[in-house]
């Protein structure tokens, strides 16, 4: 069967035990070729687990993950994972500061962090073509520590889209970024969900305004068990999302956007 008649990823009844906690309880997920998803859940809820048993940092207890109909355990994880482009924040807090983008950008290409040989002409030029497929061209030669959090973001994305692939999952991304920069960044999430040819992308997030125009299913997990999954008109809202979290919130879709509305927070009142 040819790749593309294969789910791009597919999860089967994946249990990851830790210490003899349950971290994620039987976990089915498949996605397909054109979808775009959203990952939302409650703190504690099994998203960053779930992302590092994609990436290969974390071995499941059972269970299966197939990639373009190739699996984990059969194959080499090293090249499942060159399928999947991961931007988080563990990345992140692991590259040099001293490092330039351009060189963030070719450690992708074998997964590592920090460039130890001398760029080429023609791999500085691939990752100049990338950066600027992201709008961040101009951050070629700027040292990481100098980068905004939305510039780093973008750099990772160019690093992470370096092996072309099928699914693109930001980790995430909006985290400790200003309410301007987080617009813009957004946008910038919308202009690749628009490209053609272009990646799947999964959004990890808390935050329903994150998810702009584009987006078509989300999976909505709650304490390592999938809470509900499928298409957004069907999982995003208010009968569904209240008990995800907990609490009598509202949803509503407003100009193509999600807004989350929560009931006035009760006081409490100290008798001395």
């Amino acid at each position: 069967m040819a790749p593309q008649s294969y789910p791009l990823l597919h999860l089967q009844n994946l249990c990851v035990v830790r210490g003899g906690t349950l971290i994620l309880d039987h976990l089915d997920w498949k996605v397909e070729s054109g979808q775009h998803w959203v990952i939302l859940g409650p703190n504690g809820s099994g998203k960053t687990s779930l992302i590092a048993a994609l990436a290969g940092y974390l071995t499941p207890t059972a269970g299966d993950c197939h990639v373009l109909g190739q699996t984990y355990g059969e194959c080499d994880w090293r090249d499942l994972r060159a399928l999947l482009g991961i931007v988080s924040a563990t990345i992140a807090s692991m590259i040099p500061p001293e490092e330039p983008a351009f060189h963030t950008v070719l450690t992708g290409r074998n997964g590592g962090i920090a460039l130890w040989d001398i760029p080429s002409k023609t791999e500085r030029a691939q990752a100049l073509a990338l950066l600027e497929e992201v709008d961040a061209a101009y951050l070629a030669d700027r040292c990481w520590e100098t980068l905004s959090q939305g510039e780093k973001q973008r750099v990772l994305i160019a690093r992470a889209l370096i092996h072309s692939p099928r699914i693109l999952i930001l980790d995430e991304p909006c985290a400790g970024l200003d309410p301007v920069a987080r617009h813009v960044f957004l946008g910038f999430v919308e202009h690749l969900i628009r490209r053609s040819k272009g990646p799947g992308i999964a959004l990890v997030t808390h935050h329903v305004e994150e998810i702009v125009p584009g987006f078509t299913h989300a999976l909505l997990l709650k304490r390592g068990r999938v809470h509900a999954s499928g298409p957004l008109q069907t999982t995003l809202c208010s009968k569904v999302l209240r008990p995800l979290f907990d609490s009598p919130l509202s949803v509503r879709r407003r100009l193509g956007r999600f807004e989350l509305a929560l009931p006035p927070a009760q006081s409490s009142r100290r008798i001395v």
